[in-house]
């Protein structure tokens, strides 16, 4: 039984979607913790009602990054996790605190990465014209929105899209795919090659959700 702990700053929706995926699917694990470094979360009530503890380590009562990192480090160690989940957490992370959970810390960012990192990723997307946008869960690294890919999420932009709109639309893909990766993780399926990411056994590392008027609708089983 794998333990995962789970780190949000705002509403954690994708937490939401992975305890419900772990509880509905019997996953060979347990959300063990869910951490936020904002005491007013909203996701903080939702872990609460599923009887899941709650820490809140707030930023704003640390000197620099790196005690905030050390502090979370010893409240994330103190719950023996072997995954940790960043779930809307936003916080740029320590290359030590990283390094400390290489290899067993996933990230979901609403772009289909190598694309528009950083924040603003719908305005930008917006911006390029792009016809596809999505969302990419991938292995933490030191380096901001960057590490082996482990699936990605695209729907087609409309016309008329907004960041706001598209960044809606875009939360019912996430709530697919980081699920599914966490779920490869705990069962031990995931493999990195030269920093490509494989699932053993094979199944699609991509989703595929088109509007109904593009006459196309992707779903790998």
């Amino acid at each position: 039984m794998k333990n995962i702990v789970i780190l949000i700053s705002g509403r954690g929706t994708n937490m939401e979607a992975i305890v419900r995926a772990c509880e509905s699917e019997r996953w060979p694990a347990r959300v063990a913790a869910i951490l936020s470094n904002r005491a007013d979360a909203p996701g903080l009530q939702f872990a609460a009602e599923h009887g899941i503890p709650t820490v809140v380590i707030d930023h704003q009562h640390y000197p620099d990054r790196t005690a905030f990192d050390t502090a979370m480090r010893d409240a994330i160690d103190a719950h023996a996790p072997d995954l940790v989940v960043l779930a809307g957490f936003m916080r740029i992370l320590t290359p030590a605190f990283v390094d400390h959970y290489a290899g067993r810390m996933l990230n979901i960012h609403p772009s289909l990465l190598p694309s528009f990192p950083g924040l603003r990723t719908h305005r930008q997307a917006l911006d390029a014209g792009v016809k596809l946008h999505g969302a990419t869960v991938h292995f933490v690294t030191p380096e901001l929105d960057h590490g082996p890919i482990v699936m990605q999420g695209a729907l087609d932009v409309l016309p008329g899209d907004t960041p706001e709109s598209l960044a809606e639309r875009l939360l019912a893909c996430e709530h697919i795919i980081y699920p599914r990766a966490v779920r490869w993780f705990v069962e031990n399926r995931l493999r990195v090659q030269d920093g490509i990411v494989h699932v053993h056994p094979a199944e699609p590392q991509w989703f595929l959700a088109l509007s109904a008027n593009a006459g196309v609708a992707g779903i790998p089983s």
